[in-house]
């Protein structure tokens, strides 16, 4: 028997990758960006997603499609973006989303499910209710989850690269449960060395920047990684394994980019370039746009193939060049670093909006945002290892 799961803010599809590749059934998701929305629904047909702002979900949407005893666990990725220490820093206290996991408890409590897992970044944990307040985001959902009747609850921050996943993106979690004697844990690292940029990469071939197709074939290189990514058996996605690879049209870029671009060496970013060219020589290289007229840090990093990526984010396509070639890295590329299978198709478009949209967003944005799936399905298993050794014992 399958275990039932409801998946809020479920963006593209990363925790529900995860938890199918576990044995989850994944019964309702619930997602607001309607390019989110599409890519879910083309790479998992047999769920019902509902299109919507999560707070004017209501239970006659959700019950049709869950079991009557309700389900086993509900998840609930919240966006992250009000609580991240990257970018934007003098972004509103009072961004209202910072109180959406209230949505996640709603929703848990109408589905009369069994657990909660609730995920973001670990910034959330220090992250107060107002400008002037002492009091914790992170307290009042501890303290919303005891009042539903979720009280037995454990956190932990979780580092991606022990689960197999190339990226170091360490995340926090809470899974509740409103059995207060069943015994929780956390899953345990299956990765003692970090799985490299160069691994992850395996078997996707160079593609020519303001060239190339949505489908391409694979060469011959691979690694552990890349076969993984492409198992469909593993994934449950298919009886094989996967021959095309999608996603992998290259950026348009201009030449001064491109020049720009040839300039970096592995690990070094925009900040290296400022740092190398000074005075006039600098001046003329921001004449000819080589280099912009302001310096972002963070902007323009060369990955290095001997070790892990840094996090991938919703800026993924300005921040990292790839190791070895002067160009950005495709969407399949981004979605490989963070143990999206090769079989996963990335819809909407365009390549790229404005990320001061939130109303949309682009593949590559919506990789950014996404749990790794590899990290999802290590909760997944370790969740159906709780409920099957509680649901047992008390004869559930």
């Amino acid at each position: 028997m399958a275990y039932t799961h409801i998946d809020c803010f479920s963006g593209p599809g990363g925790i529900c990758t995860g938890f199918h590749a576990a044995g989850f059934d994944t019964r309702v998701a619930i997602e607001y960006i309607k390019s989110c929305v599409d890519t879910y629904s083309a790479n998992h047909p047999e769920v019902h997603v509902i299109h919507s702002d999560i707070r004017n979900v209501t239970a006659d949407q959700i019950l049709p499609y869950i079991p009557a005893d309700g389900v086993d666990i509900v998840t609930s990725g919240m966006p992250c973006e009000t609580f991240s220490t990257a970018g934007n820093t003098s972004r509103s206290f009072y961004d209202d989303r910072q109180f959406l996991f209230r949505e996640g408890i709603r929703i848990a409590k109408i589905a009369n499910a069994k657990l909660i897992l609730f995920e973001n970044v670990p910034a959330i944990t220090t992250k107060t209710v107002a400008k002037n307040s002492r009091e914790l985001i992170v307290d009042v959902l501890k303290k919303e989850l005891t009042q539903a009747g979720y009280g037995n609850y454990i956190e932990v921050v979780l580092n991606s690269t022990h689960f197999g996943v190339p990226q170091r993106r360490n995340r926090f979690f809470i899974l509740a449960c409103r059995f207060p004697d069943w015994k929780l844990v956390c899953p345990k690292a299956t990765h003692s060395v970090e799985v490299t940029v160069k691994e992850a990469l395996a078997g996707l071939p160079n593609v020519i920047p303001n060239s190339g197709k949505e489908e391409t074939a694979y060469i011959d290189t691979q690694s552990e990684f890349s076969e993984l990514m492409r198992n469909d058996v593993f994934w449950r996605r298919g009886t094989g394994r996967c021959s095309t690879i999608v996603n992998q049209m290259p950026m348009k870029h201009r030449a001064c980019t491109l020049e720009r671009f040839a300039l970096l060496q592995p690990g070094e970013s925009l900040k290296n370039l400022f740092d190398r060219y000074t005075g006039t020589e600098l001046e003329e290289m921001q004449s000819r746009r080589v280099l912009p007229k302001k310096m972002f840090i963070k902007r323009n990093y060369r990955l290095r193939q001997d070790e892990a990526s840094p996090t991938v984010t919703s800026h993924c396509l300005d921040e990292f060049v790839h190791p070895i070639f002067d160009r950005a890295l495709t969407v399949r590329e981004c979605a490989r670093l963070q143990s999206f299978p090769d079989s996963y198709d990335f819809r909407g478009g365009p390549y790229i909006v404005p990320h001061i949209d939130r109303t949309v967003q682009d593949k590559y944005e919506q990789i950014g945002d996404a749990v790794p799936p590899l990290l999802a399905y290590a909760w997944g298993t370790t969740i159906t290892q709780i409920l099957e050794s509680e649901i047992n014992a008390a004869n559930i």
